[in-house]
C-alpha cells in the first residue's frame, strides 16, 4: 500500500467540538469516502486532531462521520487534510493485520499525522490485535501507533524512516508483546512509549541509527525490555524521560541488552524514577560518554552485571542511595492483574 498525497484545506473560520462537518475555504478536490483529519496551527498535539470519514459535501461543508475532538478558532488556522493512517481499526476486537509493505510517501505530505490520532497503522480503543510481517517506511509521523488498547501482539515488523517515532503504544494501552521488530531512520525515537504504557514486553527486537532510541515517560510502569539491540542513535540508547512524581516511571526491568554507539549517554534515568532493574546488559559508548547516568532524585535502581566498555565514564550516579534495592515487582506482557485494565473502554470480549 502506498499513501496518497496529503494535502490541506483551510476551514472557513471557527468552528466548535462535537460537529459532525466542517466549513471549508474549498472543498474542490474533496470526495464523499475520503479518510481526513482536521488540525489546527496550535500544536496541541496529543488528541486535538480529529481523525474521521467523509459522509458529504455541500456549498463548501464537508459532513464527518463523528463529532470533531475540540472547538478550532480561526487565529489557528484551522484545516482540514487529507493525512491518514494506511490501516486503521477504531473500537474493534480479535483483528490481525499481516505480511503487508506500506510506503508513507512522506515527500507528497503537506502536513504530518499526530501520533496519538493516527500513524502508518493506528488502532484505537481496540483488544486482541496482532500486527506481523509489516514492513513499513517513510510515512509522514509514526510508523505505528495505538492507544487506549490492550492484549496486542507485534511480530517480526518493522517501521523506518519516518518523520515520527518507530514505534508508539500509547494513552493507557496495557499488556502488548513486540517480539523480532526494529525501528530505524527514525526522526523521533526507535520505540516511544507513551502516557501509561504498562505491561509491555520489548524482546528481539532493534532500534538504531534514530533519533534517540527507546524512551520511557510518563506512567509507563511495568515494562520489561530484553535481548535488544539499540545502537547509532542520534540522542540516548535508553532514556527514562523526565516524569515527577506522582507521573514517574517505576518497576521496569531492562536485562541482556546490547547498548553500543548513542549519543553521549547510553542510559539515562532522570527525575523520580524508582524500581527499575538494568541486569547483564552490554554497554559500550564507542570511546565517548557516559555509560550509565543516574539522576540524584531516582531511588530503587539496581545495576547488575552490566558490561560498560568504551566510555569515559562508567557510571554518573549523583546519590548512592539511589542503588537500594527495588520492591520485588512483575513486568511485562502476560503479568498483568485483572484490575490492570478497568482504566480502559475497550469493546467487551465477544
Amino acid at each position: 500500500l502506498r499513501k496518497g498525497p496529503g494535502r490541506i484545506y483551510p476551514l472557513a473560520g471557527y468552528h466548535n467540538y462535537g460537529m459532525c462537518d466542517v466549513p471549508l475555504a474549498d472543498a474542490t478536490g474533496l470526495e464523499v469516502g475520503m479518510t481526513v483529519s482536521v488540525h489546527d496551527g496550535s500544536a496541541h498535539g496529543g488528541f486535538y486532531e480529529t481523525f474521521a470519514t467523509i459522509t458529504w459535501i455541500k456549498d463548501n461543508w464537508v459532513g464527518l462521520d463523528h463529532g470533531i475532538e475540540a472547538d478550532y478558532r480561526a487565529d489557528d488556522k484551522p484545516s482540514l487534510t487529507t493525512v491518514y493512517p494506511l490501516v486503521f481499526g477504531h473500537r474493534i476486537q480479535s483483528a490481525a493485520v499481516r505480511d503487508l509493505r506500506l510506503e508513507g510517501n512522506r515527500a507528497a505530505s503537506d502536513r504530518n499525522m499526530g501520533g496519538c490520532r493516527g500513524g502508518a497503522i493506528y488502532f484505537y480503543q481496540s483488544r486482541g490485535l496482532e500486527i506481523t510481517g509489516i514492513r513499513e517506511s517513510d510515512y509522514d509521523g509514526e510508523g505505528l501507533s495505538f492507544q487506549m488498547c490492550r492484549d496486542v501482539i507485534i511480530r517480526d515488523a518493522h517501521f523506518d524512516g519516518n518523520s515520527g517515532n518507530g514505534l508508539h503504544p500509547g494513552a493507557g494501552s496495557t499488556n502488548a508483546l513486540f517480539e523480532n521488530c526494529g525501528g530505524q531512520g527514525n526522526a523521533k525515537s526507535g520505540f516511544f512509549f507513551c502516557v501509561r504504557a504498562n505491561h509491555i514486553t520489548v524482546r528481539d527486537c532493534e532500534f538504531a541509527e534514530n533519533g534517540s532510541g527507546i524512551s520511557i515517560g510518563t506512567r509507563d510502569c511495568n515494562n520489561l525490555i530484553e535481548n535488544c539491540r539499540v545502537r547509532s542513535n542520534q540522542g540516548v540508547g535508553v532514556l527514562v524521560r523526565p516524569s515527577p512524581r506522582p507521573v514517574e516511571v517505576h518497576s521496569c526491568r531492562i536485562r541482556q541488552c546490547t547498548i553500543q554507539g548513542n549519543s553521549d549517554v547510553q542510559i539515562d534515568v532522570t527525575t523520580d524514577a524508582h524500581d527499575l532493574i538494568f541486569e547483564a546488559n552490554q554497554i559500550d559508548g564507542g570511546d565517548q560518554g557516559i555509560g550509565i547516568r543516574i539522576a540524584e532524585t531516582a531511588s530503587s535502581i539496581h545495576l547488575e552485571s552490566n558490561d560498560v566498555t568504551g566510555c569515559e565514564q562508567d557510571t554518573q550516579i549523583q546519590d548512592s542511595a539511589s542503588l537500594a534495592s527495588p520492591t520485588p515487582f512483575t513486568c511485562g506482557y502476560g503479568d498483568a492483574p485483572a484490575d490492570a485494565f478497568q482504566h480502559l473502554a475497550v469493546p467487551e470480549r465477544d
